[in-house]
């Protein structure tokens, strides 16, 4: 609904026959009121849905100590070159091989109270990222990188490859389970859900399986590796308008 037309005058400078001349001419200026505010409800929501993991990264590496920098870094090359050699006998592809880190720091004495701390050697560390695409070599491949030299194992991550395709029915679910809420809401309310104004989805991963296997040398049989099921989740937020 407009208001009212409130008049205006606006003065216009004209020449005529070189003569100025002031015109006042009537203008109307239409305002609008403001809009009712549009009933809404919006209501965030998940849903899950379960695969097993079908490959996993291993985060391994090699940390050498030797009185020179030099030497320490030759030490961890020797060490690290022949784990990757490990890795590659066992049918790892170089592409799913990948260094993560690698460090170059002073071992400092602070054994001798009052006295500054002293240099005592060096420390190179060397990790590597890799992808196991066939969980059935897991197990060989842990007790291959142990017992080739690494010294360092930071965690091992099941994955599921396909886990976006998977997640579509935890979406589905989510979705279901938001228009549940937004009728039961409603309906308390005394009202009715309408149609959909706005839908999101969070995209925030459920992160891998963590699994941190402590290290031994290698034995006879591989390690026992139990992959699990993971759990995909799916968030969203709908926005409704109310009848």
């Amino acid at each position: 609904m407009l208001s009212a037309l409130r008049p205006q005058v606006i003065l216009s400078a004209l020449k005529i026959g070189g003569v100025a001349a002031v015109l006042m001419i009537p203008s109307t200026v239409l305002r609008a009121e403001d809009k009712p505010m549009e009933r809404t409800i919006t209501v965030s929501a998940a849903g899950t849905a379960e695969a097993e993991p079908d490959r996993a990264r291993i985060t391994s590496g090699v940390s050498t100590e030797a009185e020179t920098a030099r030497d320490a870094l030759t030490k961890n090359s020797e060490t690290m070159s022949k784990i990757i050699g490990e890795l590659k006998a066992k049918g790892i592809d170089a592409k799913d091989i990948q260094t993560a880190s690698f460090n170059v720091e002073p071992v400092m004495d602070y054994s001798k109270d009052g006295q500054p701390p002293k240099v005592r050697g060096y420390r190179v560390s060397n990790q590597v990222i890799v992808l196991v695409r066939k969980l059935d070599q897991l197990g060989d491949v842990l007790d291959n990188v142990v017992s080739a030299g690494a010294n360092q194992i930071q965690g091992l991550a099941f994955e599921v490859s396909k886990e976006d395709t998977l997640k579509d029915d935890a979406r589905k679910e989510a979705v279901a389970n938001a228009l549940r809420r937004a009728k039961l809401l409603a309906a308390a309310a005394g009202t009715e859900v309408g149609d959909v104004l706005q839908i999101s989805e969070e995209t925030t991963s459920s992160g891998p399986v963590m699994y941190a296997p402590r290290l031994a040398k290698a034995a006879a049989s591989s390690v026992p590796i139990e992959t699990g099921t993971s759990t995909l989740e799916a968030r969203v937020t709908v926005t409704w308008a109310l009848k």
